[in-house]
């Protein structure tokens, strides 16, 4: 079973790590997964060995929260007539799988109820209250329950720096004054001078820090609770560094008390405060810059409308969204958006599919046509059957694999996890050997080494290392899905930048998959339009591919059919058909020399046609040559683009296909192909790709995902092309919504614009850490520089996990191929 859960009280990559860590522990855990800046974990267990109750309780052990994702409503419930009522219909929900609460107040007959919407749905919980002999009535709209705690998050965090603020700035001016107060004129009170009533001064000092101390109260708690458990974090490194400098303070007002006065020029109080306030400001910044990063995410969910007009009882009524069912009738009013998918029962429209599918121009959409889900009614009142609902809509899918994507974890971060699992254990080590080699075998003084400790302590950030990866891939991700470009995991993402060859079949990839007439040569008199119009009347009866495009080419330009007389099929050769007294053959070259039939100047344009990869077809009227109708397979309009921008990217591109070599050869030519697989059966595509990798080359294979399974599987990279709602595709890493092959150099962009910011977060977070640890061990000061203050640490902590994500979020700016 697979399973995500939200975890709470996390504050760095470290802390992931320990979540993974005693998550992995547990008997019956195949896999655990932690993404920091999703605050989820993906975790595979046997169910039979481990349940979620064991998977929270070691997680909670360890000093953390996992709840499940969950929805919350509120029901008005009818027919109670005591408490007893309230009881059964708690019961009665709480049995349902996927219900994780459920209350109801007997006083103001409300059931309030928290349940997993993958699981279950609102109509379920209705229908077993019903079945219980009671009603439930919709009160309210669900609540995004992430959304409104990640909200009182972020306010009570600027709450907590405000508080900081107010009492660090106080506390600086009296720490500080009596340094710089003299060349500006200030000059500190003389009941606070140190000069003049020491005691006084550490007092002050010391009722200013300690608000400071209690805003900040989580890293002491979560830090030491951390510490304590062996599994240290980023709060274990502020909580180490701040108690240091507040300790050592009380310790310095004892010994002022004592008559020691030159304890009061060195409190440390203010380093604690102004520690404590930075990084809490760095919390805030990062709470709403990580709330950016998953933006994409947000706009899918709301989409879709919140409710449907459904016909019940002949009726048209307005019904919540998760209660529209399968076989549900729904009536859309142009301007409106599609509550899920379904096809079309009654009524012409156009609509716009670009919100999920990029394409811009709205889609025709008639009697029998598909609709997807929160695509917009463009102009026409139609009807439509629901088919998919829920979390089988193609939205609900898009939203699955966009989510999925940013939980997992691309290779380039292994490094990263690695670190960060040792990181704040090394950082501590070296915090106490830097201060005990000042102290013992520098010749310095107790404070010395304080502030050499506090600022190592101070200035490491597993932070930075944490994000670096897990960021850019949000972001990449959800830009991609803006663009009808899904990418299933990070390792896709991180692979389709190494990409060096990418294979395309060619039917309904490079060209359209649906034959079109594109000659009519004529012979002998007769008008092209009334040639097109014999052999589609003649054709009309026919099942053959070629003669539906003939049809559906005199459909096009409105000619009307001709009564058919007589029809026999010829197989292997055409047909023979009699429309008004005129005896009349259609097929291929073979049954015309049967039937002694003269091909007259035709044959050399047969050849020049089949030369172009197109099927000529030869008609005879009364034993005489008419004409030739060509068919061909078109190319897609952005085939020969796409292909273009590919081979400015330096990659090479093949075609692989069942057709002959000289069909293929002159779709080839048309589009730009270097190399050509031609006559290759479906069951051996997939043998052509590992001839391709087996030359040392990373292969993508882009397909339309029917036929071409296993050669999606066998590629590095298997891109489904224009799956339109079948998004769940098995076989594909990247799922391109549309037909359009300029997506492929678009996702190949995307991935490479990701990893290049993912190695830019990552050196800057390597950089960062590897330089600045030594500078607050003091090297700069051995060689006669600065010793670096443990505020200035704070302040450049905080920067770095922030720079981080800003990093990412330029990604937004990312533009598809042109």
């Amino acid at each position: 079973m697979e399973k995500n859960l939200k975890i709470e009280g996390m504050t760095c990559a470290a802390c992931a790590k320990t979540v993974e860590r005693v998550s992995k522990k547990l008997d019956g855990v195949i896999e655990a997964n932690v993404n920091f800046a999703t605050e989820k974990l993906k975790i595979s267990f046997d169910e039979t060995k481990v349940s979620i109750p064991d998977i929270r309780a070691a997680i909670e052990k360890a000093g953390y929260r996992a709840v499940t994702e969950s929805s919350k409503k509120s029901l008005k419930v009818e027919g109670m007539t005591c408490a007893a009522c309230a009881k059964t219909i708690e019961k009665v929900t709480k049995k349902l799988d996927g219900v994780i609460d459920s209350n109801v107040n007997f006083a103001t007959e409300k059931l309030s109820i928290s349940y997993d919407a993958s699981k279950v749905r609102v109509s379920d919980i209705k229908k077993a209250i019903e079945k219980a002999g009671y009603k439930a009535i919709e009160e309210e709209t669900s609540v995004d329950e992430d959304k409104i705690r990640k909200e009182k998050e972020i306010k009570l965090i600027w709450k907590k720096f405000i508080i900081s603020l107010i009492f660090s700035i106080p506390l600086l001016i009296i720490t500080m004054g009596h340094m710089f107060g003299e060349p500006i004129g200030f000059k500190l009170p003389q009941f606070i001078d140190p000069m003049i009533n020491p005691r006084a001064f550490g007092i002050a000092q010391l009722i200013l820090v300690l608000p400071v101390m209690i805003a900040g109260y989580k890293f002491f708690t979560v830090g030491f609770k951390s510490l304590f458990r062996r599994g240290p974090n980023m709060d274990s490194l502020i909580a180490m560094g701040t108690s240091a400098a507040f300790l050592y303070g009380i310790f310095a007002i004892v010994q002022i008390f004592r008559g020691n006065v030159d304890y009061a020029y060195d409190l440390y109080f203010e380093s604690a405060a102004v520690i404590i306030t930075l990084i809490t400001l760095g919390k805030y910044l990062e709470a709403v810059t990580k709330g950016k990063t998953s933006e994409a995410i947000k706009k899918l969910m709301g989409l879709a409308p919140k409710t449907a007009i459904v016909i019940r009882d002949e009726k048209e009524v307005e019904t919540p969204l998760e209660e529209v069912e399968v076989g549900d009738v729904i009536i859309v009013r142009p301007g409106e958006k599609m509550p899920v998918d379904g096809e079309v029962i009654e009524g012409l429209t156009s609509v716009d599919e670009s919100m999920l599918t990029g394409e811009s121009i709205p889609v025709e959409k008639n009697i029998g046509d598909k609709i997807i889900g929160a695509s917009i009614n463009k102009n026409g009142r139609i009807r439509y059957k629901a088919t998919k609902v829920g979390k089988d809509t193609a939205l609900a899918q898009i939203i699955k694999l966009v989510e999925d994507a940013q939980g997992s974890k691309a290779p380039i971060a292994k490094m990263a996890d690695i670190i960060s699992g040792y990181f704040v254990p090394v950082v501590i080590g070296i915090a106490i050997a830097s201060a005990l080699a000042w102290y013992f075998f520098g010749g310095e003084t107790a404070v010395f080494a304080l502030t050499i400790f506090i600022s190592v302590l101070v200035i490491a950030c597993p932070c930075a290392l944490g994000l670096a990866t897990p960021t850019a891939i949000m972001v990449g991700t959800g830009k991609g899905a803006e663009y009808g470009v899904l990418i299933k995991s990070g390792v896709a993402l991180e692979t389709a930048h190494k990409i060096k060859t990418i294979v395309f079949d060619k039917t309904g990839t490079i060209t359209e998959g649906k034959p079109k007439v594109t000659d009519v040569v004529v012979t002998n008199g007769i008008a092209p339009n009334e040639l097109l119009q014999l052999a589609a009347s003649a054709e009309k009866g026919s099942e053959h591919p070629l003669g539906e495009s003939i049809v559906k080419g005199a459909e096009e330009k409105e000619l009307e059919f001709k009564k058919l007389d007589l029809f026999k099929a010829i197989p292997g050769l055409g047909i023979e058909v009699k429309i008004d007294d005129k005896n009349i053959l259609l097929g291929n070259r073979k049954l015309m020399v049967e039937r002694n039939i003269s091909l007259e100047k035709l044959e050399e344009t047969s050849d020049k046609l089949a030369s172009e990869g197109k099927t000529p077809m030869y008609i005879a009227i009364d034993s005489k040559m008419a004409g030739i109708i060509a068919v061909a397979d078109t190319v897609k309009e952005n085939s020969k683009k796409a292909i273009e921008k590919l081979h400015k990217m330096g990659i090479e591109v093949a075609m692989i296909t069942g057709d002959n070599k000289r069909t293929a050869e002159a779709i080839a030519k048309q589009v730009g192909i270097d190399r050509i697989l031609a006559e290759v059966l479906p069951q051996d595509k997939a043998n052509e790709v590992r001839s391709l990798q087996a030359e040392g080359k990373k292969v993508a294979m882009v397909g339309d995902g029917i036929n071409d399974a296993p050669a999606l599987a066998q590629a590095d990279i298997g891109i489904a092309i224009g799956s339109g709602t079948d998004v769940a595709m098995e076989s594909a890493d990247i799922v391109l919504m549309r037909s359009d092959l300029m997506d492929v150099p678009t996702a190949i962009q995307l991935s490479k614009k990701t990893i290049r910011n993912i190695k830019q977060n990552l050196f800057w977070a390597f950089g960062y850490n590897t330089l600045g640890i030594p500078v607050a061990m003091g090297i700069l000061y051995l060689f006669g520089g600065p010793l670096l203050n443990p505020i200035i640490a704070a302040a450049a902590m905080s920067f770095s996990s922030v720079s981080v994500l800003l990093n990412a979020l330029r990604l937004k700016g990312f533009k598809p191929a042109k």
